[in-house]
This record gives structure tokens, sequence and C-alpha cells, in this order.
């Protein structure tokens, strides 16, 4: 199946930095352009050079230094604005001016105090400025999804006629739903004069939770480029979690026939460095680069986990840059996976005295939520068993890479459904290797999916 291809317009450091606590200075702009360039974006949204005498030099420099993707700026629809866009942006090898305008009523009304006439002439006076400038202008309808339809479209039709060569759909409050979204990017393409020769965009915002959703649903209704932050910081909720998107076009290519060019290896170590630079830490449950993404507690995903990580995971953490699963060691592990652990700390058990080993670790799991390796040593030093090859103790969790590797071909034969890409899961990787010993001829027990439960 042929794929499309699918412009990925990362916000991170004018949109995402919009985010409370999360403003960065020139130097850690500059240090992540940078590494967004390496993660494979085509275009990087460096900032906002009117808004501060900083954002104008963080602009300059990204311009000036970065030059695979495009560099834009972004910029109201009025000369100054657009004017000092272009002094930031002049000496990028590849230049973009974003220019903006809010069009829903409630914007015009109660905001810009202007009738809709003015703004029509406005919004498309600003791109014919830039496009003064720069052949590259993209032109965003602010609180597009809550603009009159009609209207929405006789703005976008002037704009193309004034020289914007995208044309980006925000989606401003997070208001929109897929059904929705999806509708008004059909919409738009049916009824725009000239839409052929522009790019149609998505920029969505996570109020309900659904800007990823959103952003899928405008590339399947006709959109080729997606506006997203990393780790989905920005305004309010936040913008649409690049991450998310990538992977979810990645790891479901069965039904998304669509492709970019970022580098999903790169995704955790970019997560990790805006992290640092933010000093804003990412929820433990994130999808995709979360801590918890590819981390296992319960028993019966232990158990499934150390026999074949697809039974729970759908991509491998390699294929976003996370070094590995983990099995953490909690109340809701079971047998198999302290047996596992036990002998990577140098214990070994038969099963009775696993059974006495795990009573008493289930109780101390109760008391303390989650049982690191001096835990677990310190009980295991008051049995009788005393470990038969002492060895170096790893860190709080297992990875699971050290317990089993997969082994994904259906017991007959057949072929996982769908086209997994080279990092999702897939049927061609190993099978277990890390001997189980006295464990191997029970940890398939049905009894083991109990434990834990």
């Amino acid at each position: 199946m042929q794929r499309t291809r699918i412009t990925v317009f990362d916000t991170t450091l004018r949109d995402g930095e919009q985010s409370p606590g999360c403003s960065m200075n020139v130097q850690e702009k500059l240090r992540l352009a940078h590494q967004l360039d390496r993660l494979g974006v085509d275009v990087i949204e460096a900032g906002f050079p009117i808004a501060s005498e900083g954002d104008f030099a963080a602009v300059q420099a990204i311009a000036a230094t970065v030059s695979r993707p495009t560099i834009a700026g972004l910029a109201r629809a009025c000369p100054l604005d657009i004017e000092r866009a272009w002094q930031a942006l002049k000496h990028a090898a590849r230049p973009r001016i974003h220019v903006f305008l809010a069009t829903s009523d409630i914007h015009l009304k109660h905001k810009l105090r202007i009738p809709r006439q003015q703004c029509l002439e406005q919004a498309a006076e600003g791109v014919s400025l830039a496009k003064s400038f720069c052949e590259d202008v993209e032109f965003s309808p602010e609180d597009a999804t809550r603009t009159d339809p009609d209207f929405l479209c006789q703005v976008l039709e002037a704009v193309v006629a004034a020289g914007a060569t995208t044309l980006n759909i925000p989606d401003t409050v997070g208001y929109t739903t897929p059904w929705e979204f999806g509708e008004l990017i059909r919409t738009i393409r049916k009824k725009v004069k000239g839409i052929e020769k522009a790019t149609i965009s998505a920029h969505c915002h996570d109020d309900l939770g659904l800007a990823a959703a959103n952003s899928l649903a405008a590339i399947a209704a006709g959109a080729r480029q997606v506006e997203c932050t990393i780790n989905g910081i920005g305004e309010r909720a936040g913008n649409a979690s690049l991450e998310e998107i990538v992977m979810a076009m990645r790891v479901r290519q069965d039904h998304l026939a669509y492709d970019t060019n970022v580098l999903s290896e790169q995704l955790y170590p970019t997560s990790q460095l805006l992290s640092e630079i933010t000093g804003v830490a990412v929820q433990p449950n994130k999808a995709i680069i979360g801590r918890n993404a590819f981390a296992h507690e319960a028993g019966i995903h232990q158990d499934g986990m150390l026999k074949n990580p697809l039974t729970y995971e759908i991509m491998t953490p390699q294929s976003v840059g996370v070094p590995d699963s983990k099995l953490v060691l909690g109340k809701h592990s079971g047998r198999h996976a302290l047996g596992i652990r036990c002998e990577q700390l140098g214990f070994h058990f038969e099963r009775q005295d696993l059974d006495r080993v795990y009573r008493r670790f289930v109780l101390l799991a109760d008391k303390i939520k989650r049982v690191e390796d001096h835990h677990l040593l310190e009980l295991l030093s008051e049995t009788q068993a005393p470990p038969s090859k002492p060895q170096p103790a790893y860190t709080d969790t297992a990875p699971l890479a050290r317990a089993a590797t997969v082994n994904t071909a259906l017991r007959d034969g057949s072929q996982h459904p769908g086209t997994p890409f080279p990092g999702a899961i897939s049927r061609n990787l190993k099978s277990p290797v890390l001997p189980l010993n006295s464990m191997a001829e029970h940890h398939s027990d049905p009894e083991d999916y109990l434990w834990g439960v």
C-alpha cells in the first residue's frame, strides 16, 4: 500500500512555550531546535518575533543555524508583526511567515471589535504583505472551529488568492470532535476556490482530550500537515502530542496509510530534553513517552510479558527510544515476575520456597507500595536459601529484555494482522533468552494468573 506523507509542523518552541512554566531562553530554544532537527520534523515554528527581543533573537538564531527544516515565525495580520517576523527569518534556508487572524464571531466582537468584512480584508492584506517577503506563507483563521463555516471558507478563499501556500485550521480552544472536524476539512476542500494550490493543515488543542484524535480525523479527511508539540505542551490543556500522532500512524498502518519523516527512536530523547530544559516533568501515564508507558506491575500482565511481550505491548520501547520495558514489583505483581527478579539477584527457589517468599513479599508490598531491590534483598536474606551465585543488584525495576524477547509468530504459523512498521511489535523478533531454571516447569500453570490479581 502506498503511503501518503504528512508534513509534521512542530510548534513546541512557540505554542508549546506558551504553556505556564515552559518558557525558554535563546540558548535553550536553540538547543531544542537542533534536537527537533535530529527528530526529523519538517517545520519548526521557532517563535513569535514581535513578542519580545528574546523571542526575536531565538527565531533569528534558529533560522541562521538550523538549515534542513523549514523555520517559521508567527505574526498577527498586521504590517509591524509581519515585517518583524521577516527580519528574524530572512537568513533561513527555508523561511515561512505564519500569519493569523481570528475569524469567529465571538473573537471578532469581544476581542478584535471589528466586523466580518474588515476581518476578510485584513487577512488578505496580511498574507499579501507576507508574500512580498517570502514565498512560503501560512495562514491560520484563529478559532476556526467556532467560526461560521461559510464565512471561514470566504476568508480562506481570499488568502489563497493573496498567495497563502498553507491553510492551517486551528481548533484553538479544543472544542471540536473528530467527526465534526473531519467534516469541516471536507467542506473546506469542497467549497474553497483554489484550495488545490494550498496544503491544508490541522492545529488542535486538548481541552477535551481529543487533540490527537481530531488531528488524525483531519488527516483522514484530507489535511496533509499536522501541527503538534513534544509532550503535548501548550496553552491550557496543551496541543496535540507529536509522539502520539506519529506512533498512531506507525503502529496502525493497516488503517492509517500515512507516514512522516520523523525518526521515532528520537521521540523519548527529545521528550527528556524538553523536560530537562523546562523543568516540567511528563505525567507518568503519558502515552508513548511517560515512565509507565512500558512498565508493568499487575501479575497477569507480567506473566504475559515474560512469555511474549506482544501480549501487552503494541510497540517496542526501543522503537521510540526508551531503553527497555520494565517489570515493577508491587502488590499486584505475580509469582512469575518475582521469581525472575530473584534469579537476577542470584536467588533460586523451588516452588514451595517461592510460594513462601511470595506470601511475605505481598505483605511487604501492601505496606510500601513499590518493592525495590534493597527491600527484596532484605526479605530474601531472612530466608534459608542463600544466593547460589552472588550477582550485582540491578535497579528497582527489571528490564524485560533480561527476561525475554519476542517470538510473535502465531502458533498455527499465521501472520499477525496488519503491517507493522520496523519499530512496532512484529513477528520477526527472537525467542526468550533468560533461563528460568526451576521456575520453567511451573510458570505456565494457570495458578500463576491468580497471583497478585
